[in-house]
């Protein structure tokens, strides 16, 4: 049995983890909004956790491999954490980045300054042998 035509696997599992951080009595409106049936996300479901979403494979009816339906919304609630922390410390990296960056460019900006002042400086006089010239 084929899970379904038209979503890539990556879509397929994002939904089914967007599902389960949904608060209580908002997911079937949540399905509606995103254009999927219950019928369907149920398959969605099954393949996920108990199946092989990669090879499109759906578990047979009662499976023993079952996760209960709270220790799946906890798992997915840990996983939706997880990625907010991952997130946030990426925004984090990518400002120190950015910071870096611009202080690599004032950096270079005054040892451009300073070859530029180096060459303007008159050269050092001549020393003369010559003591009368004193």
């Amino acid at each position: 049995m084929t899970v379904s035509v038209g979503f890539t696997a990556v879509e397929i599992r994002e939904l089914v983890h967007g599902y389960y951080v949904q608060p209580h009595g908002q997911k079937m409106a949540w399905l509606a909004a995103q254009g999927v049936s219950y019928v369907r996300f149920r398959d969605w479901r099954a393949t996920v956790f108990e199946g092989d979403l990669d090879r499109r494979l759906v578990p047979r009816e009662g499976s023993p491999m079952t996760v209960p339906s709270p220790k799946r919304t906890a798992l997915e609630k840990a996983r939706a954490a997880e990625a907010a922390a991952h997130a946030a410390e990426v925004a984090k990296l990518t400002e120190r980045i950015r910071e870096l960056e611009g202080t690599n460019d004032t950096l270079g900006k005054a040892i451009g300054l300073l070859h530029a002042m180096n060459e303007q400086e008159p050269g050092d006089a001549p020393a003369s042998s010559d003591p009368s010239t004193s």
